[in-house]
């Protein structure tokens, strides 16, 4: 029989390897570690841009990047990479969990998730509206909807920064009404931020939707198989003029929410894989021939004991938290103050409204709307939660961040506004995670005291 190297016998590096990868996984999931990150990260874009090293942060983001077959070449900026390429990812994430909320979620069941989408569009409404009453000129109404937007990873990482005395339910109230501002903001910009539409481009992206539908009927469950379909759906709108990041968020919801179908249950192959592996003695074991087919039915009960839609979504979350929303930030964030003149009036509305919406029009929009069915009638609080806790949800989504970020690229083409926009979403972003944790303290110290 194989001996195995007691724990204890092993090299020192190796246990020093063991612990620190240990750690780093447990950062990984750490809910806060995400919205930290990402906090340094426009941090450090925004001392970037405003140093003596301005010229390089800008250089850096227009290289240009190439793919190329043979004769044919695509050539692009490094920041149309991350914006649209990379950022499909982050759309294909958000498309599964609007997935799995659907599915077995608060979005699940209409009695609990009346509430978080009349609140939602709340929400929506209020900030679009203060926006616009601050910003009547019509080059400047465009970015109605930037403040519109919740960031999920900056809101929940902060409310995971108060701890586990504020209600479970709370946190879930906040990830359905997020989600379903991700829904709003995903059909905003299908429906205001797309260009003149090149209707040849939805028959590429339909014969990439068509290859996905397929391979899930053949009953192909590797991730992998279906990068190739994702990148024709790509294209397909990208052709368009639609964003084609939307491609993420087609195939995110096409994502299955139940284990792809096998002959046999996934436990059960597990179970025989692992006999026969057993029953191999130590002669049999060394050839990789005999081991092989009991490894690959080992390898597919393990992918399928999982729905795909969890699956996917595990897998790519770490490298969406820690990766690509840092380096959007990183590529996006770096307003540099110099250029932006607040003196004038366009720029100064621009940022003082998105600002404003943001800190104040999300939680009037959210805690007013909420009151106002709940008086009627119409719906209830959850269990656990109080106005209190409607009061925290309201203040926390008016971190709008990532897509707020976003929105604002695809509504402004002066620089000028745009950079306005940008220090509007973060300077209301920054003000409503202070609010927000502020009011969380109290809000705990008062739970903890009932």
């Amino acid at each position: 029989m194989h001996r195995h190297t007691p724990r204890q016998d092993l090299p020192r590096a190796h246990l020093l390897a063991e612990r620190a990868f240990a750690t780093l996984e447990r950062f990984l999931h750490v809910e806060a570690a995400s919205g930290i990150v990402l906090l340094l990260a426009a941090a450090a874009a925004l001392i970037w841009a405003n140093s003596s090293f301005a010229h390089s942060y800008h250089a850096l983001w227009h290289l240009p990047l190439s793919l190329g077959i043979g004769g044919w070449t695509y050539s692009q900026s490094l920041h149309f990479w991350i914006n649209d390429a990379l950022m499909t990812i982050f759309f294909l994430v958000v498309g599964m969990e609007i997935r799995r909320e659907i599915h077995e979620g608060a979005l699940s069941d209409p009695k609990q998730a009346g509430l978080p989408i009349i609140a939602a569009l709340g929400g929506v409404a209020v900030p679009a509206l203060i926006y616009l009453g601050l910003n009547a000129d019509p080059a400047r109404q465009h970015g109605w909807a930037v403040p519109t937007a919740t960031d999920i990873a900056f809101a929940v990482g902060v409310l995971a920064l108060l701890g586990r005395a504020i209600p479970a339910n709370v946190r879930v109230f906040l990830l359905a009404l997020a989600i379903i501002d991700d829904i709003i903001a995903v059909l905003i910009i299908a429906l205001f931020y797309s260009g003149g539409l090149d209707y040849s481009g939805f028959g590429v992206a339909g014969l990439g939707i068509a290859l996905v539908l397929g391979f899930q009927q053949i009953g192909i469950g590797s991730a992998y198989a279906y990068v190739l379909p994702g990148a024709i759906t790509w294209v397909g709108l990208l052709m368009t003029g639609a964003h084609p990041t939307l491609a993420g968020v087609v195939l995110g919801m096409l994502t299955p929410v139940v284990p792809l179908r096998t002959r046999e249950r996934p436990l059960d192959m597990v179970t025989r894989a692992a006999e026969k592996l057993r029953a191999h003695d130590e002669r049999a074991a060394r050839d990789a021939h005999h081991l092989a087919a009991p490894l690959r039915q080992l390898r597919l009960a393990q992918r399928e004991l999982l729905p795909p839609v969890v699956r996917v979504q595990m897998a790519l979350h770490p490298w969406v938290a820690f990766g690509i929303m840092p380096l959007f930030a990183l590529a996006n964030a770096g307003v540099s103050l110099g250029g932006i003149d607040l003196s004038a009036a366009g720029p100064q509305w621009v940022m003082g409204g998105v600002a404003l919406a943001l800190v104040a029009g999300k939680p009037l929009g959210v805690i007013g709307v909420s009151w106002l069915v709940v008086k009627l009638g119409l719906c209830r609080l959850p269990p656990g939660v109080s106005w209190g806790g409607i009061a925290l949800i309201g203040l926390l989504a008016g971190i709008g961040f990532t897509m707020s970020i976003f929105i604002a690229m695809l509504a402004f083409d002066d620089e000028t506004l745009l950079g306005a926009a940008k220090l509007g979403v973060l300077l209301g972003s920054l003000i409503a995670a202070m609010a927000g944790l502020a009011w969380g303290m109290a809000y705990r110290r008062a739970n903890r005291a009932a």
